[in-house]
């Protein structure tokens, strides 16, 4: 299959889902959007759940380069991963479907790709395991840092964040930030190299 067609149908696809939902989006939407025929579709996936998945895949190699953009090895790693917290956050509020990988939605939807899934997830950790190492190469976070269990604790402390505290009100914004501050303090002061 073509690179272009195959696109093609991603982009589609990523629309159908993020508008209907994996359940109501159909084969026959995404053949239509696409402009292809239903069979040209499977040619791209062998299943919905595949296409899904891959349209997910899709989206975590994406929000990988979009972060990836500000990671810069002359730049504390704490700095680094205060700003990648940031950046992953506004990615994540205009990717829906990256929303429900990472808030387990998707794993309710195909349960069997539940190992799929948590490789994807494990992806989209990343540039937070790249910046810990960073961190430990620069002399500014402790060596003996286990950094794929402190990525998965700082992906799941932003997710929470992301959820429980976006409550709607004036002060919004500023609640936001004063917790943001508190959770990354926190952070560093388990991480950092102690002088």
């Amino acid at each position: 299959m073509e690179a272009v067609k195959r696109e093609c149908i991603l982009v589609e696809a990523t629309k159908a889902f993020a508008r209907f939902g994996f359940k109501k989006a159909s084969i026959d939407t995404i053949a239509e959007w696409a402009g292809v025929g239903k069979g040209t579709v499977y040619l791209a996936a062998e299943s919905k759940q595949d296409l899904f998945y891959q349209v997910l895949h899709r989206e975590v190699v994406a929000w990988i380069a979009e972060v990836q953009k500000i990671v810069d090895p002359r730049v504390p790693a704490e700095q680094l991963l205060a700003q990648a917290s940031l950046q992953g956050e506004a990615y994540l509020n205009d990717r829906p479907l990256l929303k429900q990988l990472l808030f387990g939605e998707a794993y309710k939807l195909m349960p069997e790709w539940s190992d799929r899934l948590d490789a994807l997830v494990a992806l989209g950790r990343h540039n937070v395991d790249n910046i810990l190492r960073l961190g430990i190469q620069q002399g500014r976070f402790r060596p003996d840092l286990d950094v794929e269990a402190t990525g998965e604790l700082l992906l799941d402390l932003q997710l929470a964040y992301f959820t429980l505290h976006d409550r709607p009100g004036p002060d919004r914004q500023a609640r936001l930030d004063r917790r943001r501050i508190a959770a990354f303090k926190l952070i560093l002061d388990g991480v950092l190299v102690r002088p």
